[in-house]
């Protein structure tokens, strides 16, 4: 009893010096960690002070510790305003449409050019669809609403190609219920590319031999596929599926408060936009109320990350998870 007692010492010892000793000699790659560490302490971790505004009616003039305690009123507020409803539920419609053909489609795209053998050709493809993700949202947007543009647009000038009148189409970028449909599907073009990287880089691990050995047995490349290649990307889809659904409730403010109009409002306006509308350009300076809807808005996302996460868990095979 006593000798194994002195080896489990012995072992967290030298545990603890194999960790140091690994430290040192890797010194210059934890040094390149310290920046992105700070980005995230500074930029992540220490705005976390403010939150508590959301529980006090803040005023810039006393400032934080100064204003006095509200409770959870911002939150019942929220709650019982008539905006609630319209903004979850166009958040869950635009971040469900979103996951539905935003996720699959990438990998299909991977497992496509993973078959291809013309390595030009898949070059050429790769960097077609990377491209877009390089420009600026404010330019994908700007694209857009001139290409859709009725008298100007490319949309504008086939209607009148087709349908050989002078008049004008009705304008698609206006119209509410076309609203979500512009927003993913330009959000398919310029992300897909960028979205396969991960997913090709997976299957760059295949072995080789177990293709061949599927050949021999008479199996055809679409077989091929769904047995060797599609089985073997399942954990990192898993892993991206629960990061994704840990934001199901985050859409991105620039895209939607680009698009945004007063005709289609009512479809556009999510939660990221409302509360910087109410925390900002409200003329009020709603500080508190504002937070109070930003974090609840981050604690359901926190909530489905780790319920996701255990699910998958729990029901895949290899227990895939982030923990």
């Amino acid at each position: 009893m006593k000798s194994s007692a002195v080896s489990l010492a012995g072992k967290k010892r030298n545990k603890g010096k194999s960790w140091t000793s690994q430290f040192v000699r890797n010194y210059q790659l934890h040094l390149f960690m310290l920046i992105p560490i700070a980005y995230i302490i500074i930029f992540n971790y220490v705005p976390m002070f403010g939150i508590q505004i959301a529980f006090k009616n803040f005023s810039p003039g006393k400032g934080i510790w100064g204003s006095p305690w509200a409770g959870l009123v911002h939150f019942q507020t929220f709650f019982k305003s008539y905006q609630f409803q319209r903004v979850i539920v166009n958040t869950l419609r635009i971040s469900i449409y979103s996951l539905l053909v935003n996720f699959p489609l990438p990998i299909v795209l991977a497992l496509m050019l993973n078959t291809v053998r013309n390595a030009r050709f898949k070059k050429t493809v790769q960097t077609v669809t990377y491209i877009p993700y390089f420009l600026s949202m404010v330019v994908v947007v700007g694209m857009l609403v001139q290409f859709l543009n009725p008298m100007t647009g490319v949309y504008g000038t086939v209607y009148r190609l087709i349908t050989g009148s002078a008049s004008y189409p009705p304008s698609i970028i206006q119209k509410p219920g076309s609203f979500i449909h512009l927003y993913v599907w330009s959000g398919v073009w310029q992300y897909l590319g960028w979205n396969s990287i991960i997913y090709i880089a997976a299957l760059s691990g295949v072995d080789p031999q177990l293709h061949e050995a599927a050949q021999i047995d008479g199996a055809s490349r679409f077989k091929r596929i769904l047995t060797v290649d599609l089985p073997a990307i399942i954990p990192t889809i898993s892993v991206l599926l629960i990061l994704n659904a840990g934001s199901l409730m985050s859409v991105g403010f620039e895209k939607v408060y680009l698009m945004q109009n007063n005709l289609n409002l009512m479809q556009s306006e999510v939660i990221s936009t409302y509360v910087y509308k109410v925390g900002l350009t409200s003329g009020m300076g709603n500080f508190s109320y504002a937070t109070a809807i930003g974090l609840f808005n981050s604690i359901i996302n926190c909530i489905l990350l780790v319920l996701v996460n255990w699910l998958s868990k729990k029901t895949s095979e290899n227990s895939t998870s982030l923990w």
